[in-house]
C-alpha cells in the first residue's frame, strides 16, 4: 500500500493542492495573485517529485496505472511547458479582466487529467484522464464571459469535443467487447489473433485521439477556437494538450495496437499527409497571427505524426523529439503576442507587425528565430526536429511520405518567411508600447537561447527520449 502512494504521490499531492487552493480561492477575497503564485509553487514541487522518482517501471491498481521513463518524460514536458504558459501570460490576463482566481485552478485539473493520460495502462482510466483534461479545456476557451468570441468558441470545442469523445468512447466499448478486457497488455495479446471487431474499435479511437491532437480532418474546431479564445488560453491550447494527445497515440500505437501495425498505419499516413497539406496550404491566406499559428500547428502535427505512422521503435523516438522542440517554438511565439500591444490594446493581425525592426529590433529578431525554426531552417532546432523525422520515414521506405513532408515544408516557409518581410521590409506602421511583461521577455529569451543552441549538442534530448520506450 505504501509502495502505491509513492508511485501515486504527484498525482496525489496535485489533487490536494488543488482541493486547497480552491478553498483558498473561495473564502480570501481578490486571491487571484496568491492562487496564482501558489499554483505556480504547486506546479514546480510536482516537477521536483517527477525528477526524485525511481527509473524502474511499476504498475499498480492491476496493471492499470503505470510509472515509467515514457509517462516521467511526458508529466516533466507538461509541467515545464504549463509553468511557462501560465506565467508569461499573467500580465495578459490581468490587463484583459480574465484574472479570476478559477483560472490556474482549471489549469491544475487539466494537468491533473493530463497525469492520468499519459500513465494510463487501461482504457477506463485512459478516458477517465482525457474527460477530466476535456471538462477543464471547455471551462477554458470561454473563461472571458463577456466576450462573444470566447463564449462562441468555447461552445464550438465543446459541441465537437463532446462528439469526438462520444466515438472515442464507443471504441473503447467495442474493444472491450471484443477483446475481453480494458487492458492494454491484455489487449494487445488478444489483437494478435486477428480480431477483425477489434480493428474496427481501433479506427473509432483513431477518430478521438485525431480530434484531440488537431489531425486533419478532425482539425475543424482549432482555427476558431484558436483566434476567439483570449490569447493566454490559446497558447496552452496550442502546447499543452498537444503533448499529452501526441503522448497517448504514441501509447496506443506501441501497446495494444502494436500487433495490428498494417491495419493502423494507413490510417495515421492519410491523417499524416492531409494535416501537413492543409497546413501549408490553408495558412498562406491567413491575416491573423493566432490563426496562423492554429494552421501551423496542424501542419507541425502532421510531421510528427510521420514519425508515428513508421510503426517502429525510432519513428516513436523522432515524434517525441519533434513534439518536445515544437513545445519551445510555440511557447516562442505566443510570448512575442504578449508583446505586441498598443495603447492598452493587444494586436493580432501580421500588418501589425509592419516595420517593427526599426522600433523593436529584439523584438523583431526574436520573431525571426523563431519563425525560421517553425520553417525548419538550419542550423536551429525546428530543423532538427524535421530532420530526425525524416530520417526515421525513409529508413522504413515510405519515400511518398517524406516526398509530402519537404515539399509541403518548401510551401509553409513561405507565409513563415512573408511574416518576416513584413517585419523587416515593410514601412513602419505602429509603434508597441513599451513592454512590462518581464516573464514574456525571459520566456523568449529562453526559448530562442534554446533553439539557436540546439545544435551544439542535438544528441542530448534524443539520448533521453532513447530510455523512454522499450523495444
Amino acid at each position: 500500500m505504501i509502495n502505491n502512494l509513492n508511485i501515486l504521490l504527484p498525482e496525489i499531492f496535485l489533487t490536494l493542492s488543488i482541493f486547497s487552493i480552491l478553498m483558498i480561492g473561495v473564502f480570501i477575497r481578490k486571491s487571484f495573485n496568491l492562487v496564482f503564485n501558489l499554483s505556480s509553487v504547486i506546479i514546480v514541487i510536482t516537477l521536483v517529485m517527477i525528477l526524485n522518482l525511481p527509473t524502474q517501471p511499476e504498475k499498480i491498481f492491476l496493471d492499470s496505472f503505470v510509472r515509467d521513463n515514457f509517462s516521467n518524460f511526458f508529466k516533466i514536458l507538461i509541467l515545464a511547458s504549463s509553468l511557462f504558459v501560465l506565467n508569461s501570460s499573467k500580465t495578459f490576463i490581468t490587463e484583459n479582466k480574465i484574472d479570476k482566481f478559477e483560472y490556474p485552478i482549471i489549469i491544475l485539473i487539466a494537468i491533473l487529467g493530463m497525469f492520468f493520460m499519459v500513465s494510463s495502462n487501461d482504457l477506463i482510466l485512459f478516458y477517465l484522464g482525457l474527460e477530466l483534461q476535456s471538462l477543464a479545456l471547455y471551462i477554458l476557451a470561454s473563461i472571458d464571459r463577456d466576450n462573444l468570441r470566447s463564449s462562441e468558441s468555447g461552445i464550438k470545442y465543446f459541441v465537437l469535443s463532446a462528439l469526438s469523445s462520444g466515438l472515442l468512447l464507443y471504441g473503447c466499448s467495442l474493444l472491450y467487447g471484443f477483446t475481453g478486457s480494458t487492458n492494454f497488455d491484455f489487449i494487445a495479446n488478444e489483437l494478435d489473433k486477428q480480431n477483425t471487431g477489434a480493428i474496427f474499435a481501433m479506427v473509432f479511437i483513431l477518430v478521438g485521439l485525431a480530434f484531440k491532437i488537431s489531425a486533419v480532418p478532425f482539425h475543424m474546431w482549432t482555427p476558431d477556437v484558436y483566434e476567439g479564445a483570449p490569447t493566454s488560453i490559446t497558447s496552452f491550447f496550442a502546447v499543452v494538450p498537444k503533448v499529452a494527445g501526441l503522448a497517448l497515440l504514441i501509447k496506443f500505437m506501441h501497446i495494444p495496437f502494436a500487433n495490428i501495425l498494417l491495419e493502423w498505419q494507413t490510417i495515421i499516413i492519410f491523417i499524416s499527409i492531409s494535416s501537413m497539406i492543409l497546413g501549408a496550404v490553408a495558412a498562406i491566406i491567413q491575416k491573423n497571427l493566432k490563426r496562423l499559428l492554429a494552421y501551423s500547428s496542424i501542419g507541425h502535427i502532421g510531421y510528427a505524426l510521420a514519425g508515428v505512422a513508421t510503426g517502429a521503435k525510432s519513428g516513436y523516438e523522432s515524434a517525441i523529439v519533434y513534439i518536445s522542440i515544437y513545445v519551445v517554438m510555440n511557447i516562442g511565439a505566443f510570448s512575442c503576442l504578449y508583446l505586441m500591444k498598443k495603447d492598452g490594446k493587444y494586436k493580432e493581425n501580421i500588418s501589425d507587425l509592419s516595420g517593427i525592426s526599426k522600433k523593436h529590433p529584439l523584438l523583431a529578431i526574436s520573431f525571426l528565430i523563431i519563425l525560421f525554426s517553425l520553417a525548419g531552417i538550419p542550423p536551429l532546432g525546428g530543423f532538427f526536429a524535421k530532420f530526425y523525422v525524416f530520417t526515421s520515414v525513409i529508413e522504413h521506405k515510405m519515400y511518398a511520405l517524406a516526398i509530402v513532408g519537404l515539399l509541403t515544408t518548401v510551401i509553409s516557409a513561405f507565409y513563415y518567411l512573408r511574416i518576416i518581410k513584413t517585419i523587416y521590409f515593410d514601412d513602419s506602421s505602429i509603434s508597441f508600447d513599451v513592454a512590462k511583461n518581464k516573464v514574456a521577455q525571459i520566456t523568449i529569451l529562453i526559448s530562442c537561447s534554446f533553439l539557436i543552441t540546439f545544435f551544439l549538442y542535438p544528441s542530448l534530448l534524443n539520448n533521453v527520449v532513447n530510455t523512454l520506450l522499450i523495444n
